[in-house]
């Protein structure tokens, strides 16, 4: 009898059973250091105990209505994110993608709205990963993932990441918006220089274009700030902000933000979700929010950080033939790897020696621990990290 699952995933044989702070175990009970966190969404490590706590009580209570009635925790929440970011308008979903897709359509609907249907075209980046979902990955443009699906879906319009000379090239009178990645995940840890995020904020300005930030995966403090943007200081800000992954801490939770002019076409019956801002997410939403917004908490995630970064540092100069460069912004990490050095077979020997981190496009190493780790733990990650290195042989040219 073949397998009940679908084959679109190839986990090792590792079964985990339990998870605490920055560490998973298996039922035999072996311990692992978790440096990728469930791909930057455990922002708050495994089963912490407030977060666990208002899950808990939530459900003992209400877990769901659906959007035909008002749910209390929405409003909440919504208020913790127009207070934290500028933005005016939330919209509650369930991921990253979903995010995406009603972050498009506020896009289109606004200019829809305004009597100009034919600005429609979005200008995005080469290396980005914007989800699954079918115009998520026409947007992120990766051949792998387009590949038996069709034809490609009309009105996206991809340019070099970091080319500010490609994106004005690529503004035409269909242009509606530039949707960009402040740091991009999937495709090799890459941080868009802040100069280059305020260029794109002056050249939305200057022809009326909307400004779309995906800030799925280097959102939620992840970066040292609440959002990645916001090392701008006011001068790069979105008209349209998505967010998911970190700020459910495990919980399925996205949203997509916008302000009160790019959301005037999301009218009644413009979009919808059944399960989206249901009583549980928000519960656990809420409770995330208020430790990830505390000032004391992100002085430790950029502590973490900045200590993490100068090892990794370290290890590129200790391993100059196997590591090219590194990258991304606070707990966000890469190590671009040189030619011959497979990420993958690095990701395996740390894995073999307990320490769980991601990969990316490029032959880059990703880590993205919970932002509760310490310095300590990152030490450790770190000495796993070097002896995968020393061990890794250079592969035939």
């Amino acid at each position: 009898m073949p397998a009940p699952l679908m084959d679109v995933f190839a986990p090792p044989p590792i079964d985990f059973v339990r998870g605490e702070g920055v560490w998973l175990y298996t039922e035999s009970g072996e311990k692992y250091l978790d440096f990728i966190a469930g791909i930057a969404v455990n922002s708050l490590g495994h089963a912490h105990p407030q977060i666990a706590a208002a899950l808990s009580e939530q459900a003992g209570k209400l877990w769901h209505v659906s959007n035909m009635f008002r749910i209390p925790g929405q409003q909440a929440l919504a208020a913790k994110y127009v207070e934290a970011t500028g933005l005016d308008r939330v919209f509650f979903c369930n991921s990253g993608t979903e995010a995406i897709e009603a972050a498009l359509k506020t896009a289109r609907k606004y200019f829809a709205a305004k009597g100009e249907p034919e600005r429609f075209r979005i200008i995005t980046f080469e290396g980005a990963f914007h989800g699954r979902s079918y115009a998520a990955i026409n947007a992120g443009g990766n051949a792998a993932y387009l590949d038996g699906f069709g034809p490609r879906m009309d009105g996206f319009d991809q340019v070099p990441f970091g080319d500010i000379e490609a994106v004005k090239a690529a503004v035409t009178p269909e242009t509606c918006a530039i949707l960009i990645e402040p740091v991009q995940g999937e495709g090799g840890v890459r941080a868009a220089p802040l100069e280059y995020l305020k260029a794109l904020r002056k050249l939305c300005d200057e022809h009326g274009l909307l400004l779309i930030y995906d800030e799925v995966q280097c959102g939620a403090g992840r970066t040292g700030k609440l959002f990645a943007y916001q090392w701008a200081d006011g001068k790069a800000d979105p008209d349209i902000m998505t967010v998911a992954k970190g700020v459910g801490a495990g919980f399925p939770l996205g949203a997509c933000l916008a302000t009160e002019e790019a959301a005037g076409g999301m009218q009644f019956g413009a979009h919808g979700t059944t399960f989206g801002g249901n009583p549980l997410a928000m519960a656990v939403g809420n409770a995330v929010w208020d430790i990830l917004a505390d000032p004391a908490f992100m002085e430790q995630v950029n502590a973490t950080a900045n200590y993490m970064s100068q090892q990794l540092h370290r290890l590129k100069d200790a391993h100059p033939d196997k590591v090219e460069e590194v990258r991304g912004k606070g707990l966000l990490v890469g190590l671009k790897l040189k030619d011959g050095v497979a990420n993958k077979d690095i990701q395996k020997a740390c894995r073999d020696e307990k320490l769980l981190i991601g990969v990316a496009g490029g032959n880059v190493l990703r880590f993205a621990p919970p932002l509760i780790a310490t310095p300590d733990e990152a030490r450790q990650a770190i000495d796993i990290l070097d002896r995968a290195l020393g061990q890794a042989g250079r592969a035939e040219a």
